[in-house]
């Protein structure tokens, strides 16, 4: 009900009628909730049971490769020859899990030692390499 309070009579009315509005609003929402207890319904699902244990964490084994600084490479504490190098990595690049290279190379090592190790390493598909005792580097 709108009330036209001073001012001239003779003017248009410019309120909105909002009671259409009212109803299609409440009518909007008796249907929202009257559908929303269907939509919430489960749909039961058989889901496959899994009886079989998670495997097992096994620890790969760790190999350290040290290089010295006269180029002498040394595999677990055995020195080796870049001919040698090879053939284990490639019988240790077949173990299931494979296992990790721990790479210390002396300070004072030459470049090409270290670069032929790594070459050799990749050559036969080892793919857990690392460096350790970096510190040395640092200085």
């Amino acid at each position: 009900m709108a009330m036209n309070v001073g001012g001239s009579s003779s003017g248009p009315m410019c309120d909105i009628n909002t009671t259409p509005l009212i109803d299609v609003l409440l009518v909007l929402l008796v249907t929202l909730i009257i559908t929303l207890p269907i939509q919430t319904h489960a749909v039961k699902l058989d889901l496959p049971q899994n009886n079989q244990p998670p495997p097992q964490n096994v620890q790969p084994e760790v190999i350290d490769l040290e290089i010295d600084f006269d180029g002498t490479i040394v595999w677990n504490g055995t020195p080796v020859t870049l001919q040698q190098l090879d053939g284990y990595f490639a019988s240790e690049s077949t173990k299931d899990p494979q296992p990790e290279i721990h790479l210390s190379p002396d300070g004072m090592a030459k470049y090409d030692v270290v670069a032929q190790v790594l070459a050799s390493a990749q050559r036969n598909r080892m793919e857990k390499i690392g460096f350790v005792n970096t510190s040395q580097f640092s200085e």
